[in-house]
């Protein structure tokens, strides 16, 4: 009787075995932004460079910011759906109501890319680093305005951020995407801006507008040669991150398989290279330090957004 018990547990572990071995048997689907940002382009590039080693064909779906977490919050978990996703989604609940819960609904794998957003003024502003900007804000509280490309976006909860920590009055002005804000900041209605450093480069190397400083925590590889707003501001960061993850009660055998094969993949020379030429770094952690991260940005920036009234568009 005991031997015909002890049969049974070697088979059904043997069985659970092989079932791990197995995965993936079928396509699997990345849930990313719309094609043509760094979201879709990082989604592409892991995905050609896991098909090989898992043996299938990963499909990119293109969906709208709004939706892609809902889809995903839905999804089996199975490890065939998978949502690459930006910073606002590890706190965009504090920002809308959702269905679902970051961390309480979803699996980390990896946070796969960072990129830091670059703070830039006005020429006519007569200031020239951070230190100076602070000085001419609180002697003129209310007198600066800095854009965003829309409420409860990476770059408004930046502006939040430093406007908490630096103790100034800077008025933020939402527009409906980065274009409009930019020509208004181009032509000096607007003083200043956090943006990805892609948007403005050509016109901060034409003088129409001066960079002050980076937003990432230590020196970026990105800019490398640009101060950063921590070495006025300790502690100060701010960053569009993209991150990997699964619906909540995926195996944990899939969650690491996929974390293992999508940091072989952002550790390669060339893959570092292409995102630097998109304007991110790559990162490529484990799944517990990804969680660490999400439940230490939803305790620092959820203070932010409660004070600062923030509610996502």
């Amino acid at each position: 009787m005991m031997k015909s018990a002890f049969l049974a547990g070697v088979i059904t572990l043997n069985t659970g075995i092989l079932s791990a071995q197995d995965y993936p048997a079928k396509p699997i689907r990345f849930i990313a932004n719309p094609a043509g940002g760094p979201n879709d382009t990082v989604a592409r590039v892991i995905a050609q460079g896991i098909s090989g080693p898992l043996g299938q064909t990963v499909i990119i779906d293109n969906r709208p910011s709004a939706l892609m977490g809902e889809l995903a919050f839905r999804a089996a978990p199975d490890g065939y759906t998978i949502l690459l996703a930006s910073s606002t989604f590890t706190y965009g609940s504090l920002m809308r109501d959702l269905p679902y819960d970051p961390v309480r609904d979803f699996l980390p794998i990896t946070l796969a890319s960072s990129a830091p957003n670059i703070l830039v003024v006005h020429p006519s502003l007569p200031v020239k680093s951070v230190k100076e900007l602070i000085s001419f804000a609180k002697a003129r509280p209310g007198a600066l305005n800095c854009a965003s490309s829309g409420s409860g976006s990476g770059n408004h909860l930046a502006i939040e951020l430093f406007k908490a920590m630096a103790g100034v009055n800077i008025v933020h002005v939402p527009y409906k995407g980065s274009a409009p804000s930019l020509g208004d900041l181009l032509s000096g209605q607007l003083q200043l801006m956090f943006t990805p450093g892609t948007v403005v480069t050509s016109h901060v190397k034409s003088g129409r507008l001066r960079l002050l400083a980076v937003s990432s925590l230590r020196p970026s590889a990105l800019y490398p040669d640009v101060p950063t707003v921590a070495a006025t501001l300790p502690g100060y960061e701010s960053a569009a991150t993209i991150g990997v993850f699964a619906p909540v009660k995926t195996p944990a055998t899939v969650i690491n398989r996929l974390n293992h094969e999508i940091v072989q993949v952002l550790n390669k020379p060339e893959v570092k290279e292409k995102f630097l030429s998109i304007g991110v770094e790559t990162v490529g952690n484990t799944p517990q330090e990804l969680g660490a991260w999400m439940k230490m940005e939803i305790a620092r920036m959820g203070k932010v957004i409660k004070d600062a009234g923030i509610r996502g568009e």
